[in-house]
């Protein structure tokens, strides 16, 4: 291309020596602002990937959102090197300077990235504990395939990857990250999942069971569950919006509350407001049901 062409202005210049076409703001109307901060990072990525140095990868926030992860990006491209080489530099790119045993490497999209575990661990020096256990969460969670089947393959990693980056050295945010490791479990399907399991814990209810399939008496599959209390047979479904405004999935979701009330459980259906609202009732909420189901606070 010219030079003429290069500075021409239907195109961005967001790192030095790459070029890309200029957004069109019109694309993102139905977007919400976390997919449109998402789809702009995963642009900056795809380009400064054109100019990106052999042995540098994306780390922390940009990492994460690389990977899938529900976190927002920061101002600038996160990008990291390894210690005792300088950081990256450059227009648009924040660097990151690392010890080699802190982190591990791979390939994503054809574009060098910290693991979910190191990102995780990256992290420590800026999130809350309680965003430190959502994101672990969200790291560890098993998906499910369209038939409901476990799909252990498409997890980012495991509480032992997350254990070994926590134990790998110190590091900034290592206290949070020690707290926050114990607290993580397999299961959790959303931050939501996550906040009221720590706020059931703080507020002393029994441990449930989590990511839990539902059968009738001759073991046929009624629906999955991410909260449940198998001995009360309760099972607490937190919904998010979609739950209201897709009507495929709210005649699903009639039809499954049915065939657990067939079955003997009692459903308890939580949204936001109910989880992190002024006085977050979703604890007392689902406290009264158990407790009216034979659960006491005696009991482990």
């Amino acid at each position: 291309m010219s030079s003429g062409r290069l500075q021409a202005g239907d195109l961005d210049a967001p790192f030095h020596g790459a070029r890309q076409t200029a957004e069109d703001p019109a694309r993102d109307d139905d977007l919400s602002i976390d997919d449109i901060w998402r789809h702009a990072e995963l642009r900056r990525i795809r380009a400064y990937a054109c100019v990106m140095r052999p042995r540098v990868f994306l780390a922390g926030r940009t990492a994460g959102v690389h990977l899938g992860l529900s976190i927002r990006p920061g101002a600038l491209l996160e990008v990291g090197g390894f210690a005792p080489a300088h950081a990256p530099r450059g227009r648009g790119v924040r660097g990151i300077k690392i010890a080699p045993h802190l982190v591990n490497i791979r390939e994503h999209a054809g574009v060098r990235t910290a693991d979910a575990a190191s990102t995780w661990a990256m992290l420590g020096a800026e999130l809350s504990v309680r965003e430190l256990v959502a994101l672990g969460d969200e790291i560890v969670r098993i998906p499910r395939d369209r038939r409901g089947t476990p799909v252990p393959s498409g997890r980012m990693g495991t509480i032992d990857e997350l254990a070994a980056i926590v134990a790998a050295g110190r590091r900034r945010g290592i206290g949070r990250l020690q707290e926050a490791l114990p607290l993580i479990r397999v299961g959790s399907a959303s931050p939501l999942e996550t906040d009221f399991r720590l706020d059931a814990a703080a507020g002393g209810l029994t441990s449930p069971e989590l990511d839990v399939e539902i059968r009738d008496r001759r073991g046929s599959l009624l629906g999955i569950t991410e909260i449940v209390f198998p001995k009360y047979r309760t099972a607490v479904e937190i919904e998010g919006d979609h739950h209201r405004t897709d009507r495929r999935q709210w005649n699903r979701d009639i039809d499954k509350y049915a065939a657990y009330a067939a079955e003997g459980w009692e459903v308890v259906r939580l949204t936001s407001a109910h989880v992190r609202g002024a006085d977050r009732p979703g604890v007392g909420i689902v406290r009264s049901v158990l407790l009216r189901r034979g659960w006491n606070t005696t009991m482990a």
